[in-house]
């Protein structure tokens, strides 16, 4: 049996891919926000086509990077010392995609907020390329914590492969009706974009040594959710109360 298909016949191999595709897919809750967001600049009739570009850009460039797995663990070797700590690749890559996110999501609230419904919309190929390629900045960030991740979660690469696909293929799946709910709901839309900026911090944070388990960010994300469901929903019901 070919060794880039011998791992189907291992449990421990299916366990993993269950485990990192599950894993895959919450790690890319965030950047289908970013893009559903970002796309949001366009005309309704490019969006969709964008989405599903910029989803495929992420997929590719996890695949790319998984199968330059020894430059990976490169980026995890400190290149110069600041402060008499050790700053890698990776620490590079993950604080200047942090202030990134806090940057561009900071303008989204403000254009949001102080613009109302009245946000410009963007056309044009040249609009259409500048949108892909604030994607593509986001998709490394993303891409490499992923990547990190899928390698201490298994150890062979055609199962890292496979699971990313999955993840992708769900992602895609939502990916429209995110933007969809998210575009329709501003106060959605503001949330999601607190928790990337939540998310530019947690980079950042990570990028100078100082981590923070993703558990405790998701459950936060997760809680304020939540509770602006129920805002909906109350707001929903005052709004039918007083029509009738």
């Amino acid at each position: 049996m070919p060794s880039w298909i011998a791992w189907v016949a291992d449990p421990n191999a299916w366990v993993a891919l269950l485990t990192l595709t599950a894993m895959e897919v919450v790690l890319g809750i965030d950047n289908v926000v970013f893009i559903s967001i970002i796309v949001g600049r366009v005309p309704p009739e490019r969006r969709e086509r964008l989405r599903r570009t910029g989803l495929l850009l992420a997929l590719a460039m996890r695949v790319g990077l998984l199968l330059a797995i020894e430059w990976i663990m490169q980026l995890t070797t400190p290149i110069l010392h600041l402060f008499g700590r050790g700053v890698s690749g990776r620490d590079l890559i993950l604080i200047a995609g942090g202030f990134f996110l806090l940057g561009k999501s900071t303008h989204e609230i403000h254009g949001t907020v102080e613009g109302g419904d009245e946000a410009p919309r963007v056309s044009g190929n040249a609009a259409a390329a500048a949108i892909l390629a604030q994607i593509v900045l986001v998709d490394v960030v993303f891409s490499l914590d992923s990547v990190i991740t899928a390698i201490g979660m298994a150890d062979d690469v055609p199962v890292m492969i496979v699971a990313m696909l999955l993840a992708v293929a769900a992602m895609m799946a939502f990916a429209s009706s995110i933007g969809a709910f998210v575009e329709k709901h501003p106060t959605v839309k503001v949330l999601a974009l607190a928790f990337l900026i939540l998310i530019g911090v947690v980079l950042v944070a990570d990028g100078l040594g100082q981590h923070i388990g993703k558990g405790y960010v998701y459950s936060a994300m997760a809680f304020s959710l939540v509770v602006e469901m129920l805002n909906l929903r109350l707001r929903a019901r005052r709004s039918g109360a007083k029509s009738v």
